[in-house]
């Protein structure tokens, strides 16, 4: 089973140790060059190599496993995989593209994390427990992913206690930014809750729209587009 140890909630930990800077679809093709989804399979190791190397490493072994049990996938711009109320075991381990989860709440669209190359994304809520996703699952950007089910990676916990270390750090670091989201919300300024998500996704506003963005950051469109413009304030 996996197993998470969160006794270290630091912020500052989170920035310095998992700073993951999305990559380019210019970057992507130089290092992978792929044409087509067999070429991709083809690839599997060294993308989950690189992968590997962001969080925790694995034996020979862990990796064999893991690829065999990986399996690649493709989803659309807007293709939503997961809605409020239903149940779902499996997480994306996104190679290329990006993705959010979202809640709807009085007819609101909340953005609540986004997801990048080299993370996972998955519905928390329902991925560890019996109970429906409170969020949508939603890829913002046509993407590349790798999927895994509960099952498998509970598997691969009990099989292979480095994955179990693998997986606890990833779980780490989307608890991590959840946490940080949520107190920049609480007490900082809006302008320096922008400035602080610039500073760990420098691109994000080239790929995800401006509506989501003001909806993670808990402010309204009119209010990030004075930030973003200062000449147009009052």
């Amino acid at each position: 089973m996996i197993n998470v140890d969160f006794t270290v909630l630091d912020y500052e930990y989170f920035d310095s140790e998992f700073n993951i800077k999305p990559i380019s679809s210019k970057e992507f093709q130089k290092k992978y060059k792929p044409k087509n989804l067999t070429q991709l399979r083809m690839n599997l190791e060294k993308i989950i190599s690189d992968i590997v190397e962001f969080y925790s490493p694995l034996s020979f072994a862990c990796r064999q496993d893991l690829i065999a049990h990986s399996k690649l996938n493709t989803y659309k711009r807007g293709e939503i995989v997961v809605r409020e109320g239903e149940f779902s075991k499996k997480a994306y381990l996104i190679v290329q593209g990006c993705s959010r989860a979202y809640y709807l709440k009085d007819g609101k669209d909340i953005s609540d994390w986004f997801s990048f190359e080299n993370q996972f994304m998955a519905p928390i809520v329902s991925f560890f427990s019996d109970n429906p996703s409170p969020h949508y699952v939603e890829f913002v950007e046509d993407s590349v992913v790798l999927e895994y089910s509960k099952e498998v990676m509970d598997s691969l916990s009990d099989k292979h206690h480095d994955f179990e270390r693998f997986i606890s750090k990833i779980v780490t670091e989307t608890m991590l930014g959840l946490c940080k989201r949520l107190y920049t919300v609480q007490f900082n300024k809006a302008e320096d809750r922008y400035n602080h998500l610039l500073n760990i996704y420098p691109s994000i506003t080239k790929r995800i729209p401006l509506t989501h963005i003001a909806s993670y950051l808990g402010i309204t469109l009119e209010t990030l587009s004075r930030i973003r413009n200062p000449k147009n304030r009052i």
